[in-house]
C-alpha cells in the first residue's frame, strides 16, 4: 500500500519525485524518502512522518541535485514507522538502492541465508532483503541480476531500483503490486498510480506481472522474467489534472463529496440511451443474461457495502439470488461456483490485493467475471473477462466518497438491465426507474447545498465515544457505510446494526445521551424502524433520523431529522449517504484530525 515514484530525464529529479509522492500520500504516510544520483554517487534522504517533513529536510529537493532518482511514501507493514525503516534502502556500499511496495513472504528465510553470508541488516523491513539479494547476485548486468532475485522471492512487489554503476538507467519490476510507466517529453517516470505523473505525461504503460522495465533518458525497454524484450502499447489518460488537486477546497474529501453529482452523471450518461440501458462493456448477450442463475459480488470495505445494497436491488428487481462476499474470505471458504454464475468484482483502485485474488480464484474455476473499477488499465480491469468503469476520476482522500457513489450507480444499471432482459419488471416500471436515476445528480447537489445544517449538528458530537447506526434492509446497508465513514476519519467507535436485531443483545449498549443514527427510507419498513427508534429512545438514546420527504411521523420519535428528496426506494442509498458522509467529515475536522489521511490507513490496499 506504499507509493513509489521514479524519474530519469533532463530536469532535476528531486522536485519531481516530491511532487509525485505528494499525489501518492493516500497510499501511506508513515515515512518518506528519496534517492538521487548526483553524477558521482547516490544520495539519499528519508525520514519518519509526513511528506512535508522530507520536503523541509531537503529544501524541496534542492539539497539532492541530479536528474535520476526514486522515491517512496510508506504505509508500515514490517517494522514500525521510523527513519531506519523508511525507504529507500541501500546495500552496504551504497551502490544499489531500492524502493518497494508489497510484501516479501519468504523474507525471513532469505534474511537468514544472507546473514549467514555476512550481510548486516539495519532495519526491520522485508525490503532490505531485496537490496542485499541484489548485491549478492550482482554481476555487472542489472537485468540478469534482477531476474535472479525475482526467481528467489515470494510475495508481492513493485520495485524501483538504481545501480551506481549504471547511472543513466532506472529499473522497475512488478509482481502483484501496481506499477505504471510514463513516457514524457522531458523524461520517463515510474509510479504506483496515475495521479503521480499526470503533470508530466498522459501516455502510460501498465506493467504486467513479472515484467521488468529499464528507463533511460532516451526511452523505455520492457522485458519478461526470461530477459526477453517485449513490445508494449501505451494508454492515453484523459483525466483532468485539476481533478487530482484540491481546487480551493480545504480538503480532498470535501472536494470529492462535491464532485459526486458530476461523477454519478458521468457514470450514468453513457449507459442511459433513450429508453434503454446500454452497457456495451458488459459483453453479454440477452440470452447469456437470462442464463445467469446466481451472482456473487466480491469486494472489500466500502465497495463491499455497495455489494450489500446491490444484493437487495438485484434480488428485488431481477429476481436473481446474490451472495455478497468479503474478498478476504471468498477464496478461503472454497466457494461453490456453478458454471451459470456471474462473479462481480468491485474495487475503486482495481488493485486491491484480496479482491484481485478472488477474481483469479473465480477465473481459475472457469466462471465469468465482471469488474466494476474506477482506474483505467488497473489489474482487475485487465484480468476480468469484462470491465465496467465508474468514471469517478481520481480520488485522493483515503475515505472514499465519489467512488462509492459511482459503484452504487453501476450496480443499479446492471440490476435494471438484467431485470429488463429477464422480464421481471414492466416497461412502465423500467421507464419510471430510469427517470429516477437521471434525477439523482441534481438531488445529490441539493443535499450537499445543505451541508451547514449537518455541520451544526455534528459539532454537538465531537466528544462522543460511541455512536450507533441502525436500519433495515437497504437502510442497513447504508448504515454500514455511514458507520465506516465516521470511524475511519473521526476515530470514534461506531457500529452499524440491523435494527431488528437490537433486541438480541446490542440494545444493552444504549445509555443516556448515546447518539443513534437511524436510516429509514424503505416504505414497507418505516413502521418497523420507527418501533426500533422508540426502543432506543426509551433507553436514553438521542436519535438522528435520515428519511425521505413526507415521512413526518418520524418526528414524533426522533430528536433530529434529515429529509431526502423522493426517489425509488431501491436508489435511496445514493441520497442517504450524503448527509452521513458530511456528518463524518465535520466530526473529523471538528476534532482537529487530518480527514484526508486518517491514521493507520491507506487507500489502495495492495497487500493481504
Amino acid at each position: 500500500m506504499c507509493g513509489i515514484v521514479g524519474y530519469i530525464g533532463n530536469r532535476e529529479a528531486a522536485p519531481i519525485l516530491l511532487d509525485g509522492l505528494s499525489k501518492l500520500e493516500y497510499r501511506g504516510y508513515d515515512s518518506a524518502g528519496i534517492a538521487v544520483y548526483n553524477g558521482e554517487q547516490i544520495q539519499m534522504e528519508k525520514t519518519m512522518g509526513r511528506l512535508k517533513v522530507l520536503e523541509e529536510l531537503t529544501q524541496d529537493g534542492a539539497t539532492l541535485p541530479g536528474t535520476a532518482g526514486i522515491g517512496h511514501t510508506r504505509w508500515a507493514t514490517h517494522g514500525s514507522p521510523s527513519d531506519l525503516n523508511a525507504h529507500p534502502h541501500f546495500n552496504k556500499d551504497h551502490s544499489i538502492v531500492v524502493v518497494h511496495n508489497g510484501i516479501i513472504e519468504n523474507y525471513i528465510k532469505l534474511k537468514k541465508k544472507l546473514q549467514a553470508k555476512g550481510y548486516e541488516f539495519l532495519s526491520e523491513t522485508d525490503t532490505e532483503v531485496i537490496v542485499h539479494m541484489l548485491d549478492r547476485y550482482y554481476n555487472g548486468d542489472p537485468l540478469d541480476t534482477i531476474t535472479k532475485v525475482m526467481h528467489r522471492m515470494e510475495g508481492s512487489y513493485a520495485l524501483g531500483i538504481m545501480f551506481r554503476d549504471h547511472p543513466n538507467e532506472i529499473y522497475a519490476v512488478r509482481k502483484d503490486s501496481p506499477l505504471i510507466v510514463g513516457a514524457g517529453k522531458e523524461g520517463n517516470l515510474i509510479a504506483s498510480d496515475v495521479p503521480a505523473i499526470l503533470r508530466y505525461t498522459r501516455d502510460v504503460y501498465f506493467i504486467e506481472n513479472e515484467e521488468i522495465v529499464k528507463l533511460t533518458r532516451e526511452g523505455l525497454h520492457f522485458y519478461n522474467i526470461d530477459e526477453e524484450e517485449l513490445e508494449k502499447e501505451s494508454t492515453h489518460i484523459d483525466w483532468d489534472i485539476n481533478a487530482a488537486e484540491k481546487g480551493g477546497y480545504e480538503h480532498f474529501m470535501l472536494k470529492e463529496m462535491h464532485e459526486q453529482p458530476k461523477a454519478v452523471r458521468d457514470t450514468l450518461t453513457p449507459r442511459l440511451k433513450g429508453d434503454e440501458i446500454v452497457i456495451e462493456e458488459l459483453g453479454m448477450t440477452d440470452e447469456e443474461i437470462r442464463s445467469v442463475r446466481k451472482i456473487f459480488i466480491v469486494a472489500c470495505g466500502s465497495a463491499y457495502h455497495t455489494g450489500v445494497t446491490a444484493k437487495y436491488v438485484f434480488e428485488g428487481l431481477a429476481r436473481i439470488p446474490v451472495e455478497v462476499d468479503l474478498a478476504s474470505e471468498f477464496r478461503y471458504r472454497n466457494p461453490i461456483l456453478e458454471s451459470d454464475s456471474l462473479v462481480i468484482i468491485v474495487s475503486q483502485s482495481g488493485e486491491t490485493a484480496d479482491t484481485l485474488a478472488a477474481l483469479r480464484e473465480a477465473k481459475a474455476k472457469g466462471i465469468r467475471t465482471l469488474g466494476i473499477v474506477n482506474v483505467v488499465g488497473s489489474s482487475i480491469a485487465r484480468e476480468a473477462d469484462n470491465v465496467m468503469y465508474t468514471w469517478a476520476g481520481p480520488e485522493i482522500a483515503v475515505a472514499t466518497t465519489k467512488a462509492y457513489s459511482t459503484q452504487l450507480i453501476a450496480h443499479y444499471l446492471l440490476a435494471l438491465k438484467f431485470a429488463r432482459v429477464r422480464g421481471t419488471i414492466s416497461e412502465t416500471e423500467f421507464t419510471a426507474m430510469t427517470e429516477d436515476l437521471r434525477q439523482l445528480p441534481e438531488q445529490i447537489s441539493l443535499l450537499l447545498s445543505h451541508k451547514e445544517n449537518v455541520q451544526r449538528f455534528a459539532n454537538r458530537y465531537l466528544a462522543a465515544e460511541h455512536i450507533f447506526f441502525i436500519g433495515r434492509g437497504i437502510d442497513y446497508a447504508i448504515s454500514m457505510e455511514g458507520s465506516l465513514k465516521l470511524k475511519e476519519i473521526s476515530y470514534i467507535h461506531s457500529e452499524a446494526y440491523a435494527a431488528g436485531e437490537l433486541k438480541h443483545g446490542t440494545i444493552s449498549l444504549i445509555e443516556d445521551g448515546r447518539l443513534v443514527v437511524a436510516v429509514l427510507t424503505q416504505p414497507e419498513l418505516y413502521k418497523k424502524t420507527i418501533s426500533n427508534i422508540q426502543e432506543v429512545k426509551t433507553r436514553g438514546a438521542f436519535v438522528m433520523a435520515v428519511t425521505t420527504v413526507g415521512n413526518t411521523e418520524v418526528e414524533k420519535v426522533a430528536d433530529y431529522v434529515i429529509y431526502l428528496p423522493e426517489t425509488n426506494p431501491y436508489f435511496t442509498n445514493s441520497l442517504a449517504i450524503i448527509p452521513l458522509q458530511l456528518f463524518g467529515y465535520y466530526v473529523s475536522i471538528g476534532r482537529g484530525l487530518d480527514v484526508d489521511k486518517p491514521r493507520n490507513l491507506a487507500k489502495s490496499v495492495t497487500v493481504e
